[in-house]
């Protein structure tokens, strides 16, 4: 279930100067708890391949070619990514040829007519300290086997492609149609959301920076529901499918009074919706903040409305925020009820920061087991952390979305938190 494969035997001796290189014969285990009642080998079948140098590699890297690509919505760390990968490479393997694809895979489609950016050491030194990608992005499927064929024509031995679940599931068709025509060509991920929602993998980089800039965001709102009489701050912010940035940002700050997530439905009216809940708080504390997710709500809107999709077939969502502004408004003014309301919407500020110190670290160390993994012949694969392992896993099996789970401890934390009702459904 969770092999990696070879491109073929590793011959070369590797550069590294350590000696704690990683034998492939030593994995941690998929699951740290098993029940042996019902396991009737008496051992755990599933174990993960952990990260790390080989000590035998099977790229020469006097003659490897990189590419570095960057795709899908932007998150804080990227660059740092970029330049882990880079540095990695040019001064740990000696590989000197590292190209950038610029705006995602369209840069690999000739018709775009976009060019390519050599990476060396001087043009990444910097690059960790400002926000976005050095490379940019795109959203969109291309052709896969145009974007094969320009690997082939650029001589690309290693492609490293840095996105979330639609990136990986390109990589995965890439990294077939490769197979098909019998490359050496290895693909390696490093997965990419701000949301932090792709199976098995413990953390994405940039959630621990986006938490801190919601924190900020958070002050700001409860200063100004606080200001007023009847006040109320409403922030909105990232998690499409999955609540994890506004769950982690209650409990770091303590100051939100309702935080909606889209695993959680709730009815808007009613004796036990959320505009009779959210009136309640208010005469009793005379304030209030609320915390909405962006894919929270989605089953308030009317269903005759057609939704559109994104250029990489993601449904855009209603905005959930202008909804409840607008309903909370309505609500109060119906009973004759003067509430001064502040909006906050800093989901495109909170994506294009820099990367705070703790996702610096995550993503040098990604970039670096993503080298090691690259040079050593892995393909087909994401390196990422799973139970504090840094580990390697196939592509395929980080396509699907985590979910908050809200029978779980971390959710049942943030009811106590924040003080509302574990259903808010009539």
């Amino acid at each position: 279930m969770f092999n990696i494969k070879d491109l073929g035997i590793r011959t070369i001796v590797s550069p590294i100067t350590a000696d704690n290189f990683i034998d492939d014969m030593y994995r941690t285990l998929y699951c740290h708890y098993v029940d042996l009642r019902h396991n009737t080998s008496g051992s755990a079948s599933e174990s993960l391949e952990l990260a790390g140098p080989r000590k035998m590699i099977f790229f020469d890297p006097s003659k490897t070619k990189a590419a570095v690509i960057t795709c899908g919505g932007l998150s804080p760390g990227i660059n740092d990514v970029i330049r882990a990968i880079v540095m990695e490479l040019y001064y740990r393997y000696q590989v000197k040829n590292i190209n950038g694809i610029r705006y995602g895979f369209r840069g690999l489609i000739p018709a775009f007519g976009h060019s390519i950016v050599d990476l060396e050491p001087d043009l990444v030194k910097d690059i960790h300290t400002v926000g976005g990608s050095i490379l940019s992005s795109s959203r969109g499927n291309q052709d896969i086997a145009q974007m094969v064929e320009s690997l082939a024509r650029m001589n690309i031995n290693l492609f490293f492609c840095i996105g979330g679940d639609g990136t990986m599931k390109a990589a995965k068709l890439i990294t077939e149609e490769i197979n098909r025509q019998n490359l050496k060509i290895g693909v390696i991920g490093i997965p990419k959301t701000i949301d932090n929602d792709l199976n098995l993998i413990d953390k994405t980089f940039g959630f621990d920076t986006a938490i801190s800039e919601v924190v900020k965001v958070i002050q700001c709102a409860h200063v100004e529901s606080k200001g007023a009489p009847k006040g109320i701050g409403l922030v909105k912010i990232m998690g499409r499918e999955s609540g994890h940035i506004a769950v982690s940002a209650t409990l770091a700050n303590n100051d939100v009074n309702f935080a909606l997530i889209p695993e959680v439905p709730f009815d808007l009216r009613g004796d036990r919706g959320f505009l009779k809940i959210l009136e309640e708080r208010i005469i009793r504390r005379d304030h209030a903040l609320i915390l909405v997710s962006e894919g929270a709500g989605q089953d308030l809107f009317s269903r005759s409305e057609v939704q559109k999709k994104d250029a990489s077939g993601n449904i855009r969502l209603r905005d959930i925020g202008i909804l409840l502004k607008s309903e909370i408004e309505s609500y109060f003014l119906s009973k004759g009820f003067e509430i001064n309301l502040k909006y906050f919407d800093p989901s495109y500020i909170i994506r294009s920061v820099p990367a705070n110190a703790s996702d610096s670290i995550y993503c040098t160390l990604l970039g670096q087991y993503a080298v090691h993994a690259g040079m050593a012949g892995k393909t087909g694969m994401v390196v990422g952390r799973y139970n504090n392992e840094y580990i390697h896993l196939p592509l395929e099996a980080v396509t699907s979305r985590k979910k908050v789970n809200i029978n779980g401890n971390l959710w049942m934390r943030a009811l106590e938190a924040t003080g509302q009702p574990f259903s808010m459904k009539n």
